[in-house]
């Protein structure tokens, strides 16, 4: 596990697009923190370095966002959905377990048991040092992406 404090927004972006332009395989990211938090914000800067060129919103009302860059990149927002039946309509386990592709999962914590064995956790939190500072942990489930996580460490 690591942290990382990010004053503002744009830093929060410049931290993920770092984390973005050293993905070089496919991934699981489960983003956790509050509404309002910097989920989506994280989001953008982490499509940036995956060199996606449109324009990357929150899934909230869609379920599942998709977007084209080095990687395909399928971003969920599992918050308004209620039973595991759902997960399955969003065809999210073929989409959680497909390799090549980065899976961005917002609220991971609504279907833990659903999450895949190997992922890259990424949590954001607000500190009590003003409106825009935020603490950002990684911490690593599985093996699977041990090096890119240590990577992550040395650089972001």
């Amino acid at each position: 596990m690591f942290r990382r404090i990010t004053e503002s927004p744009s830093e929060t972006a410049a931290l993920a697009a770092l984390f973005g332009a050293r993905i070089k395989d496919g991934v699981v990211i489960c983003l956790e923190g509050d509404l309002g938090a910097g989920k989506t914000c994280f989001v953008q800067g982490l499509a940036g370095g995956l060199d996606v060129k449109s324009e990357v919103t929150s899934p909230t009302y869609n379920l599942m966002n998709i977007y084209e860059g080095r990687f395909p990149i399928y971003h969920f927002d599992l918050y308004r959905l209620e039973t595991e039946e759902e997960l399955e309509e969003i065809g999210f386990y073929e989409y959680a377990n497909a390799t090549g592709s980065v899976i961005l999962i917002e609220w991971p914590d609504r279907f833990t048991d659903a999450l895949p064995d190997d992922y890259i956790h990424v949590k954001i939190e607000r500190t009590l040092n003003g409106d825009n500072e935020r603490c950002i942990i990684l911490s690593l489930a599985g093996l699977r992406y041990e090096a890119l996580f240590k990577e992550l460490n040395q650089f972001c």
